[in-house]
């Protein structure tokens, strides 16, 4: 029998039941490759390899003119690159395979841990604006950039975060399919939100614009935003 944490979850990727007035709108994993690609960054690293190899197999037979040698060289630094590559791949294919991405009419909550499962909670109320990255094989990234005050662990919630951004770690769904379709989703609850009697929007000499319901991507998976 295969179990996982899921089993245990009355809905896979929520820690508890659903409150009546909230309804769970999407959900949705990483896809593992695309994950290694762009987070663990497989193919740099099995390129800084290659090309070590290469200098060091270059380099022994300048030095020796032996080919055994030169083989032994290229060889030693090809099975230490295959072996990082692998266990990155590994990590990547388990954080995938641990990680529930769930959007519901009020929050998004992000269930991930391979050996400590964590859930992070974010509530709507908590959302500045929405960046979307889109790419050519049609898989993408939605982040989500906070009000200042409020923070998230940058290490603890890698690799669910966008790359670079430390004094302001922004939640990322990483490595999803239809990155657009997802976006809708996400901004036609946002824009429902914003409706409610509770919302931030009902102040109307605030600064913040209100969401668009839909996002579009910008070619070659450079981000766009939506303001919430």
């Amino acid at each position: 029998m295969n179990l996982s944490e899921h089993d245990y979850e009355p809905t896979p990727g929520l820690p508890a039941p659903l409150p009546r007035d909230e309804t769970l709108l999407w959900q949705g994993a990483p896809r593992w490759w695309p994950l290694a690609r762009r987070a663990f960054r497989v193919i740099w690293v099995a390129s800084y390899f290659a090309a070590l190899a290469l200098w060091h197999g270059l380099s022994t037979w300048s030095l020796t003119h032996h080919w055994w040698a030169t083989a032994q060289a290229a060889g030693l630094s090809l099975l230490l690159g295959s072996a990082v590559v692998g266990l990155l791949s590994f990590v990547a294919w388990g954080s995938a395979r641990a990680t529930v991405y769930s959007i519901t009419n009020r929050r998004l909550v992000i269930r991930h841990g391979i050996s400590l499962p964590l859930t992070l909670n974010l509530p709507f109320s908590k959302v500045l604006a929405v960046d979307l990255c889109a790419h050519r094989d049609g898989i993408g990234e939605i982040a989500f950039r906070l009000h200042r005050q409020q923070r998230i662990g940058y290490i603890l919630n890698w690799p669910h975060v966008r790359p670079g951004c430390f004094i302001q770690p922004q939640p990322t769904l990483r490595a999803i399919d239809a990155p657009e379709k997802v976006a809708e989703i996400l901004g036609a609850a946002l824009l429902a939100s914003l409706r409610e009697p509770a919302g931030v929007a009902k102040n109307p000499t605030s600064a913040t614009a209100p969401v668009r319901p839909a996002v579009k991507p910008l070619p070659r998976g450079r981000p766009t935003s939506a303001a919430a």
